[in-house]
């Protein structure tokens, strides 16, 4: 069984790369965040055998790692992540010289502070209550499922939960129905943080492959029909990252397939309002089977700091997630809850408003890639970001270089499982023009860094130098 690093680092780059190329890609691993500090990685001689290299090589590797801080070894033991001092002042999120292209998201709407002051009233009404709340306020999922019916699947309040955001609903589901050591389909690529919950639980992989063109529904109906997979994760509407949507007709016969080999589908719409200019509006995929569960946010059409989230399911389920909620939280916070019921009132406002967002920065990429030339935006109608095509497999030597133009990009290996795409970048079209002209001119830098050829800073400084 392959060790977590060469899972990560893919059989493909590591194919015939030199010393360095791995120390570096290891380097953006690390970096990235999909190894940790701390982990142990493979000895020399397991890395070797796995990699089938030389172990001079497989010494080399460690040796450059460890001489810029980002392993530490002991002498007849172990070789573990680290970070170097200066590393967080290369990628620091927080920098406020660095541009964080990692995050795809917006500012908050403009309706959030009227919303806020409108929603006190409701949360004082509260007070004598016990101010927990594990299916969540009456009102909101009034709300939620008012939004689900409107959007052409009829929904009743007791098929919903509220949650603190998106990624909390999976993980709840994942406690509740996950099965340790079964199959996962996920799309490739796909939100990293979605297979990172899948890996924790247990789960092993199925990787189906998505596009900016779409779906190849064959491979996905193939593999639900041929493995059997316990558990499905889909993205059908503005895919994080490729921009894609899923037809009705795909829904459809992905539905019923699922449903067919006893799949649990879990679909995330947490991009599904994401609209800019699509054109027509597909039904949400529970609508072509009631096994579907569903997962949605207000965390990217009002803002990432309103922790609600939802999910969608059948009243058994439901029921088994109230009952499983306890062991890990209590409930979701009743100031959010009740800003949330403010915001759902008027969702033509809060789409309207993140059309305008997202028109205005994908113009700024647009602007920013023709600038660069060889880089092409894709067709983005919507949704995160443009998942661009490198025309090379560079997007990790490109990360880094970015990253010393204080610009932070994740490659795109990161929104994959087991290293690979490495001709794509995603990049968001959430920021302002403002920022997103300024994260582009960055962008170009290390473009034409990278496609020059140019020496890595390690190179042309000594490493206590490099900062």
């Amino acid at each position: 069984m392959a060790s977590r690093l060469v899972e990560q680092l893919g059989g493909q780059n590591a194919a015939g790369a030199s010393a360095t190329s791995l120390a570096e890609q290891i380097r953006a691993l690390i970096l990235d965040g999909r190894l940790t500090v701390g982990e142990r990685l493979p000895s020399e001689r397991a890395l070797a055998l796995e990699l089938r290299r030389s172990r001079s090589t497989t010494t080399r590797v460690y040796g450059l790692l460890e001489g810029d801080g980002y392993v530490v070894r002991r002498h007849g033991g172990s070789t573990r992540v680290a970070l170097p001092h200066t590393a967080h002042r290369l990628s620091d999120p927080d920098d406020d010289e660095a541009i964080d292209l990692s995050i795809a998201s917006m500012d908050s709407t403009p309706g959030l502070y009227d919303a806020t002051v409108r929603s006190l009233p409701r949360l004082a009404a509260l007070r004598g209550t016990s101010g927990y709340s594990l299916r969540g306020l009456p009102e909101l999922r009034d709300a939620v499922a008012a939004r689900f019916t409107d959007r052409g699947v009829e929904t009743d309040p007791d098929e919903i939960i509220i949650t603190s955001g998106a990624v909390n609903a999976f993980n709840l589901i994942l406690a509740t129905i996950g099965r340790r050591g079964e199959r996962a389909l996920v799309e490739q690529p796909t939100f990293p943080h979605a297979l990172e919950a899948l890996h924790r639980y247990g789960y092993r992989m199925l990787p189906t492959p998505v596009d900016v063109t779409g779906w190849d529904e064959r491979h996905v109906t193939d593999t639900l029909l041929r493995s059997r997979p316990h558990l499905a994760y889909l993205i059908p509407d503005f895919h994080n990252p490729t921009g894609a949507t899923m037809s009705d007709a795909e829904r459809s016969r992905i539905a019923t397939t699922a449903r067919s080999t006893g799949t649990h589908v879990v679909v995330d719409e947490t991009t599904a309002e994401l609209d800019i200019d699509r054109g027509w509006a597909p039904l949400p995929m529970s609508a072509h089977s009631p096994q579907v569960i569903t997962v949605g946010s207000m965390s990217k059409i009002a803002w990432g700091g309103l922790r609600i989230g939802w999910i969608r399911a059948d009243r058994a389920l439901i029921a088994r997630l109230i009952s499983t909620r306890p062991s890990f939280e209590l409930g979701t916070a009743l100031l959010e809850q009740c800003i949330a019921v403010e915001l759902l009132q008027d969702m033509p406002a809060l789409t309207a408003h993140v059309a305008s967002r997202l028109r205005a920065g994908r113009a700024a990429v647009a602007a920013g890639l023709g600038a660069l030339g060889g880089l092409t935006m894709p067709p983005t109608s919507g949704g995160l970001s443009t998942w661009l095509d490198l025309g090379a497999p560079v997007s990790t030597e490109l990360s880094l270089a970015a990253r010393r133009h204080g610009l932070i990009v994740p490659p795109g290996p990161r929104f994959t499982t087991g290293g690979v795409l490495e001709r794509r970048l995603r990049v968001p079209i959430t920021l302002s023009p403002e920022r997103t002209t300024d994260a582009m001119e960055r962008l170009g830098r290390a473009w034409t860094h990278v496609m020059s050829g140019g020496a890595t800073v390690d190179e042309q400084a000594p490493r206590a130098a490099v900062i």
